[in-house]
Protein backbone atom coordinates (compact mmCIF):
# COMPACT_ATOMS: atom_id res chain seq x y z
CA UNK A 1 0.00 0.00 0.00
CA UNK A 2 1.35 3.42 -0.98
CA UNK A 3 2.38 5.69 1.89
CA UNK A 4 0.34 8.89 2.17
CA UNK A 5 2.25 11.96 0.88
CA UNK A 6 1.45 13.96 4.02
CA UNK A 7 2.87 11.18 6.20
CA UNK A 8 6.02 11.25 4.08
CA UNK A 9 6.18 15.04 4.31
CA UNK A 10 5.77 14.99 8.08
CA UNK A 11 9.01 13.04 8.40
CA UNK A 12 10.96 14.46 5.47
CA UNK A 13 9.98 18.14 5.75
CA UNK A 14 8.80 18.74 9.32
CA UNK A 15 11.26 16.48 11.12
CA UNK A 16 14.26 16.60 8.78
CA UNK A 17 13.82 19.95 7.03
CA UNK A 18 14.18 18.54 3.50
CA UNK A 19 11.80 20.03 0.95
CA UNK A 20 9.57 18.05 -1.37
CA UNK A 21 10.83 17.16 -4.84
CA UNK A 22 8.75 17.71 -7.99
CA UNK A 23 7.00 14.33 -7.88
CA UNK A 24 6.10 14.78 -4.21
CA UNK A 25 4.90 18.33 -4.81
CA UNK A 26 2.61 17.07 -7.55
CA UNK A 27 1.07 14.59 -5.12
CA UNK A 28 0.23 17.47 -2.78
CA UNK A 29 -1.16 19.64 -5.57
CA UNK A 30 -3.49 16.81 -6.62
CA UNK A 31 -4.78 15.95 -3.15
CA UNK A 32 -8.59 15.87 -2.98
CA UNK A 33 -10.18 19.01 -1.58
CA UNK A 34 -11.17 17.25 1.63
CA UNK A 35 -7.46 16.81 2.43
CA UNK A 36 -6.78 20.55 2.12
CA UNK A 37 -7.10 21.24 5.89
CA UNK A 38 -4.54 18.50 6.59
CA UNK A 39 -2.13 19.95 4.03
CA UNK A 40 -2.46 23.48 5.42
CA UNK A 41 -2.08 22.29 9.02
CA UNK A 42 1.16 20.47 8.19
CA UNK A 43 2.45 23.44 6.20
CA UNK A 44 1.78 25.69 9.19
CA UNK A 45 3.69 23.32 11.47
CA UNK A 46 6.61 23.38 9.03
CA UNK A 47 6.56 27.18 8.88
CA UNK A 48 6.51 27.48 12.68
CA UNK A 49 9.33 24.96 13.17
CA UNK A 50 11.73 26.14 10.47
CA UNK A 51 10.84 29.87 10.22
CA UNK A 52 9.14 30.77 13.50
CA UNK A 53 6.00 32.83 14.13
CA UNK A 54 7.26 36.20 12.86
CA UNK A 55 5.82 37.73 9.69
CA UNK A 56 7.91 39.98 7.46
CA UNK A 57 6.06 43.04 6.13
CA UNK A 58 7.18 44.81 2.95
CA UNK A 59 6.08 47.71 0.78
CA UNK A 60 6.94 48.20 -2.90
CA UNK A 61 6.98 51.20 -5.21
CA UNK A 62 7.80 51.61 -8.89
CA UNK A 63 10.63 54.01 -9.75
CA UNK A 64 10.02 53.47 -13.48
CA UNK A 65 6.56 52.29 -14.56
CA UNK A 66 5.61 51.03 -18.02
CA UNK A 67 7.44 51.15 -21.30
CA UNK A 68 9.32 47.89 -20.74
CA UNK A 69 10.69 46.33 -23.96
CA UNK A 70 10.08 42.74 -22.82
CA UNK A 71 6.95 40.75 -23.72
CA UNK A 72 6.07 39.06 -20.39
CA UNK A 73 2.51 38.02 -21.29
CA UNK A 74 1.09 38.75 -17.83
CA UNK A 75 2.47 42.27 -17.52
CA UNK A 76 0.63 45.50 -18.29
CA UNK A 77 3.96 47.37 -18.15
CA UNK A 78 5.19 45.87 -21.41
CA UNK A 79 5.51 48.43 -24.19
CA UNK A 80 4.53 45.72 -26.69
CA UNK A 81 0.90 45.43 -25.55
CA UNK A 82 -2.12 47.72 -25.71
CA UNK A 83 -2.56 47.89 -21.92
CA UNK A 84 -3.45 51.28 -20.38
CA UNK A 85 -0.18 51.58 -18.39
CA UNK A 86 2.18 54.20 -19.83
CA UNK A 87 5.83 54.96 -19.07
CA UNK A 88 6.47 57.22 -16.07
CA UNK A 89 9.34 57.96 -13.67
CA UNK A 90 9.03 58.65 -9.94
CA UNK A 91 11.14 61.44 -8.44
CA UNK A 92 13.38 60.84 -5.43
CA UNK A 93 11.30 62.86 -2.89
CA UNK A 94 8.25 60.75 -3.79
CA UNK A 95 10.33 57.59 -3.41
CA UNK A 96 11.49 58.66 0.05
CA UNK A 97 7.95 59.60 1.07
CA UNK A 98 6.74 56.12 0.05
CA UNK A 99 9.54 54.51 2.07
CA UNK A 100 8.66 56.55 5.17
CA UNK A 101 4.97 55.64 4.82
CA UNK A 102 5.92 51.97 4.41
CA UNK A 103 8.09 52.02 7.54
CA UNK A 104 5.20 53.54 9.48
CA UNK A 105 3.20 50.32 8.94
CA UNK A 106 5.89 48.34 10.76
CA UNK A 107 7.45 47.06 7.52
CA UNK A 108 11.14 46.18 7.57
CA UNK A 109 11.60 46.01 3.80
CA UNK A 110 11.05 48.58 1.04
CA UNK A 111 11.53 47.49 -2.56
CA UNK A 112 12.38 49.82 -5.45
CA UNK A 113 11.07 48.36 -8.71
CA UNK A 114 11.67 49.39 -12.32
CA UNK A 115 9.99 48.04 -15.46
CA UNK A 116 13.09 47.37 -17.56
CA UNK A 117 14.94 44.46 -19.16
CA UNK A 118 17.92 45.55 -17.07
CA UNK A 119 19.18 48.85 -15.64
CA UNK A 120 21.07 51.41 -17.73
CA UNK A 121 23.44 54.01 -16.27
CA UNK A 122 20.66 56.54 -15.69
CA UNK A 123 18.62 54.05 -13.66
CA UNK A 124 21.61 52.85 -11.63
CA UNK A 125 22.43 56.47 -10.74
CA UNK A 126 18.83 57.10 -9.70
CA UNK A 127 18.79 53.97 -7.57
CA UNK A 128 22.03 55.03 -5.89
CA UNK A 129 20.55 58.46 -5.13
CA UNK A 130 17.29 56.88 -3.96
CA UNK A 131 18.92 54.33 -1.66
CA UNK A 132 21.02 57.03 0.01
CA UNK A 133 18.04 59.36 0.42
CA UNK A 134 15.90 56.60 1.93
CA UNK A 135 18.64 55.56 4.34
CA UNK A 136 19.10 59.19 5.43
CA UNK A 137 15.37 59.52 6.09
CA UNK A 138 14.22 56.25 7.65
CA UNK A 139 15.49 53.01 9.20
CA UNK A 140 14.37 50.33 6.74
CA UNK A 141 16.02 47.69 4.59
CA UNK A 142 16.11 48.63 0.91
CA UNK A 143 15.55 46.00 -1.77
CA UNK A 144 15.57 46.38 -5.55
CA UNK A 145 13.98 44.74 -8.57
CA UNK A 146 15.58 46.07 -11.74
CA UNK A 147 15.55 43.16 -14.16
CA UNK A 148 18.52 41.17 -15.42
CA UNK A 149 21.96 42.29 -14.28
CA UNK A 150 25.59 42.13 -15.30
CA UNK A 151 28.20 41.13 -12.75
CA UNK A 152 29.36 44.75 -12.52
CA UNK A 153 25.82 45.89 -11.72
CA UNK A 154 25.42 43.18 -9.10
CA UNK A 155 28.62 44.36 -7.43
CA UNK A 156 27.51 48.00 -7.62
CA UNK A 157 24.15 47.29 -5.97
CA UNK A 158 25.83 45.27 -3.24
CA UNK A 159 28.21 48.18 -2.67
CA UNK A 160 25.25 50.57 -2.29
CA UNK A 161 24.02 48.45 0.60
CA UNK A 162 20.99 46.97 -1.19
CA UNK A 163 19.76 44.31 1.22
CA UNK A 164 17.79 42.05 -1.10
CA UNK A 165 17.26 41.73 -4.83
CA UNK A 166 14.05 40.47 -6.43
CA UNK A 167 14.24 38.63 -9.72
CA UNK A 168 11.44 36.16 -10.34
CA UNK A 169 11.81 33.03 -12.45
CA UNK A 170 8.02 33.53 -12.99
CA UNK A 171 7.21 29.91 -13.87
CA UNK A 172 8.68 26.47 -14.53
CA UNK A 173 11.51 26.22 -17.02
CA UNK A 174 9.38 24.00 -19.29
CA UNK A 175 6.57 26.61 -19.43
CA UNK A 176 8.65 29.79 -19.67
CA UNK A 177 8.60 30.15 -23.47
CA UNK A 178 4.78 30.30 -23.29
CA UNK A 179 5.05 33.30 -20.97
CA UNK A 180 8.06 35.27 -22.28
CA UNK A 181 9.83 35.17 -25.66
CA UNK A 182 12.20 38.15 -25.49
CA UNK A 183 14.58 36.53 -22.98
CA UNK A 184 15.16 33.10 -21.52
CA UNK A 185 14.58 31.36 -18.21
CA UNK A 186 18.32 30.70 -18.09
CA UNK A 187 19.10 34.42 -18.24
CA UNK A 188 16.93 34.95 -15.18
CA UNK A 189 18.53 31.99 -13.41
CA UNK A 190 22.03 33.40 -14.05
CA UNK A 191 21.10 36.76 -12.51
CA UNK A 192 19.75 34.95 -9.44
CA UNK A 193 23.00 33.03 -9.02
CA UNK A 194 25.07 36.23 -9.26
CA UNK A 195 22.90 37.87 -6.59
CA UNK A 196 23.41 34.99 -4.17
CA UNK A 197 27.14 34.87 -4.79
CA UNK A 198 27.46 38.62 -4.14
CA UNK A 199 26.04 38.21 -0.64
CA UNK A 200 22.73 39.98 -1.17
CA UNK A 201 19.57 38.16 -0.14
CA UNK A 202 17.73 36.68 -3.11
CA UNK A 203 13.99 37.11 -3.57
CA UNK A 204 12.73 34.85 -6.36
CA UNK A 205 9.25 33.57 -7.04
CA UNK A 206 6.63 33.77 -9.72
CA UNK A 207 3.01 33.75 -10.79
CA UNK A 208 0.54 30.89 -10.51
CA UNK A 209 -2.27 30.57 -13.04
CA UNK A 210 -0.55 31.42 -16.34
CA UNK A 211 -1.74 28.28 -18.12
CA UNK A 212 0.82 25.96 -16.56
CA UNK A 213 -0.13 22.37 -15.77
CA UNK A 214 -0.04 21.08 -12.21
CA UNK A 215 3.04 19.08 -13.24
CA UNK A 216 4.73 22.33 -14.26
CA UNK A 217 3.67 24.01 -11.04
CA UNK A 218 5.30 21.17 -9.12
CA UNK A 219 8.37 21.49 -11.35
CA UNK A 220 8.54 25.20 -10.51
CA UNK A 221 8.37 24.54 -6.75
CA UNK A 222 11.25 22.07 -7.05
CA UNK A 223 13.33 24.45 -9.18
CA UNK A 224 12.93 27.16 -6.54
CA UNK A 225 13.96 24.60 -3.94
CA UNK A 226 17.14 23.97 -5.92
CA UNK A 227 17.88 27.71 -6.12
CA UNK A 228 17.27 28.17 -2.36
CA UNK A 229 16.17 31.84 -2.39
CA UNK A 230 15.79 33.68 0.90
CA UNK A 231 12.29 34.73 -0.11
CA UNK A 232 9.66 33.45 -2.54
CA UNK A 233 6.86 35.89 -3.47
CA UNK A 234 3.84 33.88 -4.56
CA UNK A 235 1.59 35.75 -6.98
CA UNK A 236 -1.72 34.60 -8.43
CA UNK A 237 -2.45 35.90 -11.91
CA UNK A 238 -4.61 39.00 -11.96
CA UNK A 239 -5.40 39.12 -15.71
CA UNK A 240 -4.67 42.62 -17.02
CA UNK A 241 -6.54 44.23 -19.93
CA UNK A 242 -4.54 44.45 -23.13
CA UNK A 243 -2.11 41.66 -22.26
CA UNK A 244 -2.02 38.19 -23.89
CA UNK A 245 -3.23 36.70 -20.59
CA UNK A 246 -6.19 39.08 -20.23
CA UNK A 247 -8.68 36.22 -20.61
CA UNK A 248 -6.97 33.65 -18.39
CA UNK A 249 -9.33 32.38 -15.67
CA UNK A 250 -8.59 33.13 -12.04
CA UNK A 251 -7.08 30.34 -9.95
CA UNK A 252 -9.75 28.82 -7.67
CA UNK A 253 -9.49 29.33 -3.93
CA UNK A 254 -8.91 25.67 -3.00
CA UNK A 255 -6.33 25.31 -5.77
CA UNK A 256 -4.53 28.44 -4.59
CA UNK A 257 -4.40 27.18 -1.01
CA UNK A 258 -3.07 23.79 -2.15
CA UNK A 259 -0.36 25.70 -4.01
CA UNK A 260 0.55 27.68 -0.88
CA UNK A 261 0.74 24.56 1.28
CA UNK A 262 2.76 22.70 -1.34
CA UNK A 263 5.27 25.51 -1.84
CA UNK A 264 5.80 25.67 1.93
CA UNK A 265 6.54 21.94 2.00
CA UNK A 266 8.93 22.34 -0.95
CA UNK A 267 10.64 25.35 0.70
CA UNK A 268 10.58 24.75 4.46
CA UNK A 269 13.12 27.43 5.44
CA UNK A 270 12.17 30.14 2.95
CA UNK A 271 10.21 33.35 3.53
CA UNK A 272 6.98 32.65 1.62
CA UNK A 273 5.34 35.95 0.79
CA UNK A 274 1.80 36.76 -0.23
CA UNK A 275 2.13 38.97 -3.30
CA UNK A 276 -0.18 40.02 -6.13
CA UNK A 277 -3.57 38.52 -6.87
CA UNK A 278 -4.46 37.16 -3.44
CA UNK A 279 -7.30 39.64 -2.99
CA UNK A 280 -9.13 38.31 -6.07
CA UNK A 281 -8.19 34.66 -5.73
CA UNK A 282 -8.58 34.16 -1.98
CA UNK A 283 -10.48 37.07 -0.47
CA UNK A 284 -10.40 37.71 3.28
CA UNK A 285 -11.13 34.18 4.47
CA UNK A 286 -8.69 32.56 2.06
CA UNK A 287 -6.02 35.09 2.99
CA UNK A 288 -6.42 34.04 6.63
CA UNK A 289 -6.26 30.35 5.65
CA UNK A 290 -3.03 30.96 3.76
CA UNK A 291 -1.45 32.69 6.74
CA UNK A 292 -2.28 29.53 8.69
CA UNK A 293 -1.01 27.36 5.83
CA UNK A 294 2.61 28.35 5.42
CA UNK A 295 2.73 32.03 4.42
CA UNK A 296 4.99 34.14 6.65
CA UNK A 297 5.35 37.45 4.80
CA UNK A 298 3.05 39.98 3.14
CA UNK A 299 3.26 42.95 0.83
CA UNK A 300 1.12 45.68 2.32
CA UNK A 301 -0.71 48.33 0.31
CA UNK A 302 -0.89 48.41 -3.47
CA UNK A 303 1.22 46.53 -6.00
CA UNK A 304 2.91 47.99 -9.06
CA UNK A 305 -0.15 48.39 -11.31
CA UNK A 306 -2.94 46.76 -9.29
CA UNK A 307 -4.66 47.56 -6.02
CA UNK A 308 -3.96 45.57 -2.87
CA UNK A 309 -5.61 45.54 0.54
CA UNK A 310 -5.39 48.48 2.91
CA UNK A 311 -2.30 47.95 5.13
CA UNK A 312 -4.47 48.26 8.22
CA UNK A 313 -6.47 45.17 7.24
CA UNK A 314 -3.36 43.02 6.94
CA UNK A 315 -1.96 44.35 10.21
CA UNK A 316 -5.27 43.66 11.95
CA UNK A 317 -5.23 40.10 10.61
CA UNK A 318 -1.70 39.52 11.92
CA UNK A 319 -2.71 40.86 15.32
CA UNK A 320 -5.80 38.65 15.35
CA UNK A 321 -3.69 35.59 14.50
CA UNK A 322 -1.12 36.63 17.14
CA UNK A 323 1.66 36.63 14.56
CA UNK A 324 4.34 39.19 15.49
CA UNK A 325 5.77 41.46 12.82
CA UNK A 326 9.45 40.82 12.24
CA UNK A 327 11.67 43.51 13.71
CA UNK A 328 14.27 45.33 11.62
CA UNK A 329 17.60 43.53 11.95
CA UNK A 330 20.40 45.75 13.18
CA UNK A 331 23.09 43.40 11.92
CA UNK A 332 22.56 43.95 8.19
Amino acid sequence: MKTDILEIARVQVLDEGRGLDAAQALECLTLPDERLPDLLALAHEVRMKWCGPEVEVEGIVSLKTGGCPEDCHFCSQSGQFSSPVRAAWLDIPSLVRAAVETAATGATEFCIVAAVRGPDRRLMDQVREGVKAIRDAVDINVACSLGMLTQAQVDELAGMGVHRYNHNLETARSHFSHVVTTHTWEERWDTCLMIREAGMELCCGGIVGMGETLEQRAEFAAQLGELEPDEVPLNFLNPRPGTPFADQPLVGGAEALKTIGTFRLALPRTILRYAGGRELTLGDLGTRDGMLGGVNAVIVGNYLTTLGRAPERDLELLADLKMPIKALSQTL
